[in-house]
């Protein structure tokens, strides 16, 4: 009985053209990946925003740090997995996060939605109202959606209904919960209007800056930097996997808000801690990222923004049907509308030896089916052209 029943839920994701299938990587990561089945490929579909996944400093610590503290952490933190290469770690991002979170301390955790998980359902107790964009992360839906606290999520940027949200909200507790860079849209959240209503109505500012760490903020400290904002009201998760080009994932709050998520988050407590190598590989990473490399690969990656939107806003022009998201950011999604038409345009383009990925409902909105195009200081002019051309050409083929 079970496998029928899921068997026919397949066969109807199937005729939405929404059913999901993964591809075996061969190659390192990189912008050209050899794909099994597919061959070759030119990709546009990677969080390494930074090109340090394969980066020689960084596979040479990781081999370095595997030398020195093994292959495993063995156990969870409270346990006895925490290493000096943690420790050392957290101490290096909090120094990143204190201008702009007064005192702070910052908690390692295996990944963005693991931390995520934490934050919701740690914070998000019966006294606490959560206000979320409905655009949020997965993560941070999951999270609300497991809490004890009241949920509230208001229309994607509009900060007016927020308002009127705080303004009515009985609760003692109010958290505010955004993304900073929209994962599918690649837009900005206001954050300095987030941060003066949490100051006007007594709230906290909880902020996943999953796109945004490595990438914004002249040092790549991330989007508080890009804003220049600095409050103990601000709660921070950053990724490790996107522009660090490793894994993992930080909170940076005040230290009372880190002491009672080491207590309470069951994504931290009841899990093992990532392996200490990786620890001391991130320690690199954040030094090729605050350095001069991290700085010259941030403007490239600027310049490869440009570049591809304004090759993207000549094609919408001439196919109206389209949209181009209204994004800074390295991912850029270019609009087209139905499942099928975005399943069609991502197999013209692997057709011509280029991946990009048809994202379609429930990660986005039903009707705003896209080709979510993210871009890499990797990426060269030539490989931008590559595709643009492609885009192109698959235009004119289509009825």
């Amino acid at each position: 009985m079970l496998i029928e029943h899921l068997n026919r839920q397949l066969l109807e994701l199937d005729a939405a053209a929404l059913r999901r299938r993964r591809r075996t990587v061969l190659s390192p990561c990189g912008p050209s990946q050899q794909l099994q089945p597919g061959g070759q490929l030119l990709a546009f579909c990677s969080n390494d925003y930074l090109g340090l996944a394969s980066h020689p400093e960084l596979v040479e610590a990781l081999a370095e740090g595997a030398r020195r503290w093994g292959a495993g952490s063995g156990a969870s933190h409270l346990v006895s997995g925490h290493s000096l290469a943690h420790a050392e770690l957290e101490q290096e991002l909090a120094r990143w996060l204190q201008p702009h979170i007064p005192a702070a301390q910052a908690l390692l955790f295996c990944s963005g939605f693991m931390a995520n998980l934490a934050l919701m359902t740690a914070l998000g107790d019966a006294q606490t109202t959560l206000l979320a964009d409905k655009l949020n992360h997965a993560s941070l839906i999951d999270g609300a959606l497991l809490a004890k606290a009241r949920l509230q999520r208001y229309p994607h940027g509009r900060l007016d209904q927020l308002e009127r949200l705080l303004r009515d909200c009985q609760t003692p507790l109010k958290l505010i919960v955004t993304d900073a860079v929209f994962s599918m849209d690649g837009d900005l959240a206001d954050l300095p209007e987030l941060l003066r209503l949490a100051e006007a109505y007594d709230a906290w500012v909880v902020i996943d800056d999953a796109h945004g760490f490595g990438v914004l903020g002249a040092q790549g400290h991330g989007s508080l930097e890009h804003f220049g904002l600095c409050s103990e009201r601000l709660i921070y998760m950053g990724t490790l996997g996107k522009a660090a080009g490793l894994s993992g994932a930080f909170v940076a709050a005040h230290p009372t808000v880190i002491e009672w998520l080491l207590q309470r988050a069951r994504s931290y407590i009841y899990t093992t801690a990532l392996p200490p190598a990786l620890a001391h590989a991130l320690r690199a990473s954040l030094a090729l990222i605050e350095g001069p490399p991290g700085q010259q690969r941030r403007a490239r990656l600027q310049d490869n923004v440009a570049q591809l939107r304004a090759g993207l806003a000549a094609l919408v022009e001439r196919q109206p049907a389209w949209s181009l998201a209204q994004s800074p950011t390295a991912i850029q999604p270019l609009i087209v509308g139905g499942n099928d038409l975005a399943m069609r345009l991502s197999a013209a383009l692997e057709a011509q030896g280029l991946w990009v990925p048809a994202i379609r409902p429930p990660t986005v909105p039903a009707g705003t089916a896209r080709l979510r195009i993210t871009l890499s200081a990797a990426h060269e002019p030539a490989q931008i052209q590559r595709l643009l051309d492609a885009l192109a050409a698959t235009l004119e083929s289509q009825p």
